[in-house]
Protein backbone atom coordinates (compact mmCIF):
# COMPACT_ATOMS: atom_id res chain seq x y z
CA UNK A 1 0.00 0.00 0.00
CA UNK A 2 2.86 2.81 0.94
CA UNK A 3 4.78 1.73 -2.03
CA UNK A 4 1.53 2.56 -4.28
CA UNK A 5 0.74 5.74 -2.60
CA UNK A 6 4.54 6.66 -2.98
CA UNK A 7 4.36 6.12 -6.79
CA UNK A 8 1.02 7.72 -7.04
CA UNK A 9 3.21 11.00 -5.73
CA UNK A 10 5.66 10.77 -7.94
CA UNK A 11 2.95 10.74 -10.79
CA UNK A 12 0.57 13.13 -9.97
CA UNK A 13 3.02 16.12 -10.14
CA UNK A 14 3.67 14.95 -14.19
CA UNK A 15 0.46 15.27 -14.84
CA UNK A 16 -0.41 18.66 -13.72
CA UNK A 17 2.67 20.39 -15.41
CA UNK A 18 1.45 18.74 -18.34
CA UNK A 19 -2.33 19.81 -17.48
CA UNK A 20 -0.67 23.20 -17.75
CA UNK A 21 1.27 23.18 -20.94
CA UNK A 22 -2.59 22.38 -22.49
CA UNK A 23 -3.97 25.17 -21.06
CA UNK A 24 -1.26 27.32 -22.44
CA UNK A 25 -1.64 25.43 -26.15
CA UNK A 26 -5.15 26.32 -25.73
CA UNK A 27 -4.53 30.12 -25.05
CA UNK A 28 -2.64 30.15 -28.01
CA UNK A 29 -5.28 28.73 -29.92
CA UNK A 30 -7.86 30.65 -28.94
CA UNK A 31 -7.50 33.47 -31.84
CA UNK A 32 -8.21 30.71 -34.07
CA UNK A 33 -11.03 29.71 -32.48
CA UNK A 34 -12.23 33.19 -32.49
CA UNK A 35 -11.44 33.12 -36.36
CA UNK A 36 -13.85 30.08 -37.40
CA UNK A 37 -11.58 27.07 -36.74
CA UNK A 38 -13.36 24.11 -34.44
CA UNK A 39 -11.33 22.64 -31.68
CA UNK A 40 -10.73 19.49 -32.11
CA UNK A 41 -10.70 16.79 -28.64
CA UNK A 42 -7.59 15.07 -29.48
CA UNK A 43 -4.70 16.34 -27.30
CA UNK A 44 -0.74 15.40 -27.11
CA UNK A 45 1.12 15.89 -24.05
CA UNK A 46 4.14 15.08 -22.38
CA UNK A 47 7.79 16.30 -21.68
CA UNK A 48 11.29 15.78 -23.60
CA UNK A 49 15.10 16.96 -22.95
CA UNK A 50 16.14 19.91 -25.09
CA UNK A 51 17.17 18.77 -28.28
CA UNK A 52 15.08 16.37 -28.54
CA UNK A 53 11.76 16.02 -30.52
CA UNK A 54 8.67 13.55 -30.87
CA UNK A 55 6.65 12.24 -34.01
CA UNK A 56 2.99 11.88 -33.59
CA UNK A 57 1.00 10.85 -36.54
CA UNK A 58 -2.16 12.07 -37.86
CA UNK A 59 -4.79 11.88 -40.39
CA UNK A 60 -5.90 14.79 -41.95
CA UNK A 61 -7.94 15.63 -44.78
CA UNK A 62 -7.82 17.13 -48.60
CA UNK A 63 -9.39 20.75 -47.82
CA UNK A 64 -9.27 21.29 -44.44
CA UNK A 65 -7.29 24.29 -42.78
CA UNK A 66 -5.69 22.72 -39.54
CA UNK A 67 -4.16 25.02 -37.36
CA UNK A 68 -1.99 23.42 -34.81
CA UNK A 69 -0.76 25.03 -31.33
CA UNK A 70 1.74 23.35 -29.06
CA UNK A 71 2.31 25.29 -25.73
CA UNK A 72 4.40 24.97 -22.37
CA UNK A 73 4.89 26.46 -18.74
CA UNK A 74 7.98 26.41 -18.52
CA UNK A 75 9.59 29.84 -18.43
CA UNK A 76 12.35 30.45 -21.09
CA UNK A 77 11.89 27.39 -23.16
CA UNK A 78 11.47 27.72 -26.67
CA UNK A 79 9.84 24.84 -28.73
CA UNK A 80 8.84 24.15 -32.11
CA UNK A 81 5.99 22.00 -33.71
CA UNK A 82 6.13 21.45 -37.90
CA UNK A 83 4.30 18.90 -40.16
CA UNK A 84 5.32 16.62 -42.79
CA UNK A 85 3.19 14.69 -45.27
CA UNK A 86 4.32 11.09 -45.19
CA UNK A 87 6.98 11.74 -47.88
CA UNK A 88 8.72 13.57 -45.56
CA UNK A 89 7.88 16.87 -47.20
CA UNK A 90 7.64 20.20 -45.03
CA UNK A 91 3.48 21.18 -45.30
CA UNK A 92 2.99 24.30 -42.84
CA UNK A 93 2.14 27.39 -44.30
CA UNK A 94 4.41 30.56 -43.76
CA UNK A 95 2.01 31.82 -41.03
CA UNK A 96 3.76 29.29 -38.59
CA UNK A 97 5.34 30.72 -35.72
CA UNK A 98 7.07 31.07 -32.29
CA UNK A 99 6.87 33.19 -29.54
CA UNK A 100 8.38 33.14 -25.82
CA UNK A 101 6.51 35.27 -22.95
CA UNK A 102 7.19 35.12 -19.08
CA UNK A 103 5.47 32.70 -17.88
CA UNK A 104 5.74 30.29 -21.07
CA UNK A 105 6.39 29.67 -24.43
CA UNK A 106 3.92 28.77 -27.46
CA UNK A 107 4.54 27.44 -31.24
CA UNK A 108 1.73 27.35 -34.45
CA UNK A 109 1.76 25.41 -36.94
CA UNK A 110 -0.90 25.82 -39.70
CA UNK A 111 -1.79 23.30 -42.44
CA UNK A 112 -3.78 24.28 -45.92
CA UNK A 113 -4.22 20.15 -46.40
CA UNK A 114 -4.17 19.48 -50.06
CA UNK A 115 -4.53 15.68 -50.24
CA UNK A 116 -5.77 13.34 -47.55
CA UNK A 117 -3.28 11.22 -45.70
CA UNK A 118 -1.00 10.41 -42.41
CA UNK A 119 0.84 13.43 -41.39
CA UNK A 120 3.61 13.29 -38.88
CA UNK A 121 3.58 16.51 -36.26
CA UNK A 122 6.75 17.25 -34.96
CA UNK A 123 7.17 18.62 -31.81
CA UNK A 124 10.94 19.81 -29.82
CA UNK A 125 12.07 21.08 -27.50
CA UNK A 126 14.56 24.02 -29.08
CA UNK A 127 15.76 25.50 -25.26
CA UNK A 128 14.77 25.26 -22.22
CA UNK A 129 16.69 25.46 -18.18
CA UNK A 130 15.22 22.20 -17.25
CA UNK A 131 16.39 18.79 -17.86
CA UNK A 132 12.72 17.66 -19.31
CA UNK A 133 10.15 20.39 -20.28
CA UNK A 134 6.74 19.51 -20.01
CA UNK A 135 4.43 20.40 -23.70
CA UNK A 136 1.08 20.44 -24.84
CA UNK A 137 -0.68 20.62 -28.00
CA UNK A 138 -4.20 20.90 -29.84
CA UNK A 139 -5.53 21.45 -32.51
CA UNK A 140 -8.35 22.96 -34.43
CA UNK A 141 -9.64 23.05 -38.48
CA UNK A 142 -11.91 24.89 -40.95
Amino acid sequence: MVAILGLCAFVAPARATVDDCLSFALEAMDKYIKNGYTLREDTWGGDLPVGEAKAISHQLFKGNNYWFCMGTDSKAAKISIHVYDSDGTLVEENTSWQSEKADGSFAGAEVKCKRTGTYFLIVKIEASKEERTGWGLVYSYK
